[in-house]
């Protein structure tokens, strides 16, 4: 994996496996544990479509330890707004950050073609009222890539981000990464959110951008992104429709 799960770039991890390496005569093997990791500056984060920030800014970091058996686990966060912006009178809310969690099992399956699959938690620590319906959410996925593209099916093994009675929600994830010219990627996303018995939080989203790498693991990225999500459903306290079309800016650091 390659860091930070920027919300608007697949994981490269998904698009190849990585190539086994043989170590040359006189040469240290490979090590069995590597560790990549990120940290990057948004001017909005935006998650499946939706603004998790109230269209403001966001520090993220992530990290990762990947085996070379295929087996890795790794963590990542940012902070949040989305959730604190449903207080009302008397109801406040009070959580700034996501930590999300998870480990898989990511193989070559033939030239160009790779599978990954594991399980991602995603934790809101906070102050909630009672009565709210906890917004920890887990799913398990499954991750077909060929090349540059990718399609990801995600499975929600809990509530989904705070709709009460809606296990068995899901995400269905195509994205591709084209590098079309030295140092240039192309980004494109096609998404579809499913929530399980409440129709009218269901959605689409999709995204197109462009990424520019720089040497010593720098990186700036420029999307569009929109939904056709319900206002109804996803206009917050403030007024704020979360699912709106918008621009991104992103500059992230590899390690």
């Amino acid at each position: 994996m390659t860091a930070a799960r920027l919300p608007w770039i697949c994981p490269l991890f998904l698009l190849i496996a990585s190539p086994i390496v043989v170590a040359a005569d006189g040469d240290a093997p490979p090590p069995d544990w590597t560790h990549p990791g990120s940290v990057a500056i948004t001017s909005d984060y935006v998650f499946r479509g939706l603004t998790q920030t109230n269209k403001d800014p966001a520090l993220q970091a992530g990290i990762e330890f990947d085996h070379a058996s295929g087996f890795y686990l790794g963590a990542w966060a940012s902070n949040i707004s989305w959730l604190s912006d449903l207080s009302a009178a008397g109801a406040d809310v009070s959580s700034s950050l996501e930590i999300d969690a998870y480990a898989g099992y990511r193989l070559k399956l033939a030239e160009s073609w790779g599978l990954d699959f594991g399980l991602y938690t995603y934790y809101y620590p906070g102050d909630y009222p009672h009565g709210f319906s906890s917004p920890d959410t887990t799913e398990a996925y499954v991750a077909l890539s060929f090349a540059f593209a990718s399609l990801k099916y995600s499975h929600t093994l809990t509530n989904a981000f705070g709709f009460a009675d809606t296990k068995n929600s899901s995400y269905l994830d195509l994205c591709a990464n084209w590098e079309f010219a030295p140092t240039w990627v192309f980004n494109g996303h096609a998404g579809r959110q499913t929530i399980d018995g409440f129709g009218a939080a269901s959605y689409s989203d999709w995204k197109l951008g462009v990424t520019k790498n720089f040497p010593a693991n720098w990186s700036i990225a420029l999307a569009y992104l929109d939904t056709n999500a319900d206002r109804s459903v996803y206009t917050n306290p403030h007024g704020t429709f979360q699912g709106r079309s918008t621009a991104v800016l992103t500059i992230a650091k590899n390690f």
